[in-house]
C-alpha cells in the first residue's frame, strides 16, 4: 500500500467520525411526540470528536501533499 491510499483511507475515516459527531450534535434536544427528550448529547465529547476529525483531515492532507511531491521529484529524477 502506498502513502496516497493510506492517506485517502484516513480521510474517509475522518469523514465518518465527523459525520457521526455532527449527527449527534444535530439530534441534541430532539423530542418524541409526547414531548420527552429522546437523546442526551455530551457536547464536550462531541467537540473533542470534531477537533480530532479536523486534525485527522489536516494530517492526511499533508500526507497526500508530501506523497505528491515525492512522486514529482521521482519523475524529475527519471526524466
Amino acid at each position: 500500500m502506498d502513502a496516497s491510499s493510506i492517506a485517502l483511507q484516513g480521510l474517509e475515516q475522518a469523514n465518518i467520525q465527523l459525520s457521526a459527531a455532527a449527527t449527534k450534535i444535530a439530534s441534541a434536544g430532539a423530542s418524541s411526540p409526547e414531548g420527552a427528550n429522546l437523546d442526551v448529547v455530551d457536547l464536550s465529547a462531541e467537540m473533542v470528536a470534531l477537533m480530532s476529525a479536523q486534525s485527522a483531515f489536516e494530517a492526511n492532507l499533508a500526507t497526500l501533499k508530501t506523497a505528491d511531491q515525492m512522486q514529482k521529484s521521482l519523475i524529475d529524477l527519471t526524466a
